[in-house]
């Protein structure tokens, strides 16, 4: 049974989650993409678009904002979720056959990993262009 409080907010902590990591995940491909906040290196470059970094940018940027706004939610956090595990161990655990987070780094991607793993099972909630359009497809 939801409790009121759960009823009431967790629709919106639902959104606030899914849009500030979607907003995080993006910003880590458009460094990697365009070289915006910071790029990548110590120059602040972008990375090769057909390395492993720069389709990793690219994933992050198509990815991200598809999360954002909420739209084709279950696809795309599960290809995210896929997409960090993927570079938690072939980056963080692969550089240094380390596994725990706290020793390679890697928690951001583990964290990603599993927020998305999470909205791959939800989905985006009422606050989404996938409500929207269901709404709209009801209303047919």
């Amino acid at each position: 049974m939801m409790s009121p409080l759960n009823a009431r907010y967790g629709p919106v902590a639902q959104t606030a989650l899914r849009i500030a990591a979607g907003l995080a995940y993006s910003v880590h491909g458009t460094q990697k993409t365009f070289g915006w906040f910071g790029g990548v290196g110590a120059n602040g470059g972008t990375a090769e678009l057909m390395s492993r970094y720069g389709v990793a940018g690219v994933l992050e940027v198509v990815l991200g904002v598809c999360l954002v706004v909420g739209l084709f939610t279950h696809l795309t956090a599960f290809l995210a979720s896929g997409a960090s595990a993927v570079g938690y161990f072939w980056i963080h655990v692969g550089a240094g056959g380390q596994l725990l987070w706290w020793v390679n780094h890697g928690e951001v991607l583990m964290l990603f990993a599993f927020i998305w793993l999470l909205f791959a099972a939800w989905g985006a909630g009422p606050y989404s262009v996938d409500a929207w359009l269901e709404r709209k497809q009801l209303q047919r």
